[in-house]
């Protein structure tokens, strides 16, 4: 006998949707290219200049964290724990950013708005989830990941950055 699909009436609400999977699986590539251009990198790491590894860092746990907090169970103990370390590398990396302005002759770039945007916009995610403003706090979440990690990931990787020119060369 066949079954019956789910149907999103039953779906429980707090269950990952497709959209939440596509960015899961997005913050998952994009870090399985930073580790790559890495790899590829080191030989070259002894030029790179300190400012940018803490940055890289925090920016790789988040693209860790991400699949995770967007594919397990949510609103328990653990996706509180895991997203305040989430919401923390995200701050850490916006504001590690202002570093990386050294690297451009002391002056920022196009990018440094996108910083800005993430230190408002990372207390208003885990306000909104620690007032149980779920709906809000899940938009803000998915804007996050595709803004602040996806598209600027992405924007990594060309225009003669040192990633790109890594995982490229």
């Amino acid at each position: 006998m066949a079954t019956i699909a789910e149907s999103p009436a039953r779906r429980h609400p707090f269950a990952p949707d497709i959209f939440e999977r596509i960015l899961a699986i997005g913050a998952v590539v994009l870090l399985g290219f930073v580790i790559a251009a890495l790899a590829k990198g080191y030989p070259q790491w002894p030029q790179v200049p300190w400012q940018v590894w803490p940055h890289l860092l925090t920016i790789m746990l988040a693209l860790a964290l991400t699949p995770i907090m967007l594919l397990r169970p949510r609103g328990d103990g653990m996706h509180r724990v895991l997203g305040r370390v989430w919401a923390i590398s995200m701050l850490l990396t916006a504001l590690l950013s202002f570093n990386l302005r050294e690297i451009n002759h002391g002056g920022f770039s196009i990018i440094h708005i996108l910083s800005v945007w993430t230190m408002l916009q990372v207390p208003l995610i885990w306000w909104s989830a620690h007032t149980h403003r779920v709906q809000r706090h899940r938009r803000a979440v998915r804007g996050m990941v595709t803004g602040a990690l996806l598209i600027a990931g992405f924007f990594t990787f060309p225009f003669n950055r040192l990633l790109g020119q890594w995982l490229f060369s």
